[in-house]
């Protein structure tokens, strides 16, 4: 639980990185969220990439929407910057906060609710802007916080937990990352560390908008109509004096396999989520082709993971403003402003 401090001792064995910390700096809270939940995993994975990188945690801005996934900053980068913003409105805080301030990472966490629903106007001008960030999609194509209905990316013909199909289609978010302009565009699973951690240190590294959907699955709806140890057939038929929830701990679903394979990964329900992991001779550089391949492997009921598309030299937000180098939150007054020349110069061209 969050109320539980984490011993701020470190074992002497700890192996430091070239910065000097421990993976250990670079965890955050006890997590809240449901023992196996996926994104726990995409945050371990966080944790990894940046202690990997050598990362100085307080380099970090790390910013979330509302959701099960916008609570996971509270559980990685617990020295960082973070902000917990409104329902779908993080990218507009983080640009002007990459605005103000070039010098840091920023990091975006978000959910398939947050970002495909609601913040799906933000997300789409976050993307075609080039903020040089690092956007996380924690996707299980569920509501998780309000009980499991479909979120917008939940596809066509899934069933819910009461049993009622999905009739409407999904947003494909790495298609629309692609089309809105991010220049690094990739997908993984949740429980595939191998893919997932490099795929994080890529984006951190690279010049630009990066995203990342990552298919993470809810441990905590997987429950079907018709069982009678579903929580709607308890809650039917039991006098309860107040109402409760009980989260069956589950087993992380963790997978490995080889670049240009498929594997088919059980779900905790009994479904199956097929999974293609791109070839070694796959070109993340044609953009066309990139959308083709998307939408083949979709047709065929698979999930394309790997780097997508990237944009060999990609431009960011500061850079198509052709702002200064400095951070803007660091000029003083007589930085700022020009002078009454320049000034009178600029008014008077807008005549």
């Amino acid at each position: 639980m969050t109320y539980i401090t984490k011993p701020k001792l470190h074992h002497p064995s700890l192996q430091r990185n070239k910065a000097g910390y421990t993976r250990r700096d670079y965890e955050g809270s006890v997590s809240t969220l449901c023992a196996g939940c996926g994104h726990d995993s995409i945050s371990a994975a966080i944790i990894q990439a940046c202690y990997e990188l050598d990362i100085q945690p307080h380099h970090v801005a790390k910013l979330s929407g509302i959701g099960c996934s916008s609570k996971t900053p509270t559980y990685f980068l617990g020295h960082s910057h973070g902000f917990n913003t409104v329902h779908g409105r993080m990218p507009s805080v983080m640009t002007g906060a990459n605005l103000a301030n070039r010098d840091l990472v920023y990091m975006g966490v978000s959910g398939d609710g947050d970002s495909a629903s609601i913040g799906l106007g933000q997300f789409a001008h976050i993307m075609r802007r080039g903020v040089n960030m690092v956007y996380i999609v924690m996707n299980n194509g569920v509501y998780g916080l309000t009980k499991g209905q479909f979120s917008a990316t939940a596809d066509r013909g899934s069933v819910s937990k009461k049993g009622v199909a999905n009739s409407d289609s999904s947003i494909d978010m790495v298609s629309m990352a692609i089309l809105m302009g991010a220049t690094f565009v990739a997908r993984s699973f949740s429980g595939d560390k191998q893919q997932l951690v490099p795929l994080i240190k890529a984006a951190i590294d690279h010049k630009g908008a990066a995203f990342l959907d990552v298919i993470s699955p809810c441990v905590a709806f997987n429950n079907h109509a018709g069982s009678t140890k579903s929580y709607e057939y308890v809650r039917e038929h039991n006098e309860a004096v107040n109402r409760l929830d009980f989260i069956e701990t589950r087993e992380e679903i963790t997978t490995q396999y080889d670049p240009g394979t498929v594997q088919e990964v059980q779900q905790h329900d009994g479904s199956l989520l097929r999974l293609r992991k791109l070839a070694p001779d796959y070109d993340p550089c044609d953009k066309i082709a990139a959308m083709q391949y998307i939408q083949a492997a979709e047709a065929a009921g698979e999930v394309a993971t790997g780097l997508l598309y990237v944009e060999a030299m990609p431009k960011d937000l500061h850079a198509n403003l052709n702002t200064v180098d400095a951070p803007l939150n660091k000029l003083n007054a007589a930085e700022l402003c020009p002078g009454k020349a320049t000034l009178d110069k600029i008014n008077a061209s807008l005549r």
